[in-house]
């Protein structure tokens, strides 16, 4: 049996959520990580913790809370209305802000580790050769958090996949606007559609097996790396 075109089209829809988002994770995500990796500051803590939020709070309760600041008596949904842009809820861009903030910590804190693990002798270093902030930063930093990096964009990407109450809470299910695979399996499952309900489902289980093996050999990869240079 092979994907039906709802299906199809929520894998596609999936697929340009997750991509979109990840790319918006990594843009917003590495000032904030290399904030928390390189400050001093007493915020530093509370800021950590808001950042790890979406860690330990319902899907569902951060669902709710982005439905009512973006619906039309919340403070965003009253900016973008002003803008001219219309309400976000039950919208792809929608989808995009819910799943950018449920996946923040899963892309923030990889980074943060990776930064923290450079150190500051290598800037220190760069420095000397009177290299610019901006350059350290991409010819010193980016490099050696390369790993990081990855790691971060692989967990942001099937973290979004794989999300289910906030998506739904803010995006419903909309076919071809925010009906994505996790809301198509949910569906095939109250209609009792269990044939298409097993492939999604167990194309998911592949995909998460595979994101968790890869990772497996990226974290090999930089052992070994770190192993031999350190011989």
């Amino acid at each position: 049996m092979w994907l039906q075109a709802d299906d199809l089209q929520a894998l596609s829809l999936t697929a340009q959520l997750a991509a979109l988002s990840t790319v918006l994770l990594l843009i917003l995500g590495t000032p904030m990580a290399w904030w928390l990796a390189r400050t001093r500051s007493r915020l530093k803590g509370p800021v950590a913790a808001v950042v790890a939020l979406p860690l330990v709070l319902p899907p569902t309760v951060i669902g709710f809370y982005l439905l009512m600041l973006m619906g039309p008596q919340g403070l965003v949904g009253q900016f973008t209305q002003a803008l001219g842009w219309g309400l976000l809820p039950f919208t792809f861009w929608g989808l995009v802000v819910g799943s950018v903030l449920h996946s923040f910590p899963f892309v923030v804190q990889p980074l943060q580790q990776a930064f923290e693990a450079i150190g500051p002798r290598p800037l220190e270093v760069a420095a000397t050769l009177r290299a610019g902030p901006w350059d350290r930063f991409l010819t010193v930093v980016l490099p050696l958090a390369r790993p990081g990096f990855l790691t971060a964009s692989v967990l942001g990407f099937a973290h979004t996949v794989g999300e289910f109450g906030v998506v739904l809470m803010i995006g419903g299910n909309i076919p071809g606007a925010t009906r994505v695979l996790s809301v198509a399996l949910y569906g095939h499952v109250e209609a009792m559609e269990m044939d298409r309900a097993h492939l999604l489902a167990g194309g998911m289980v592949a995909f998460g097996f595979g994101v968790m093996f890869l990772l497996y050999l990226l974290n090999a990869r930089v052992v070994r790396a770190r192993g031999a240079g350190h011989e």
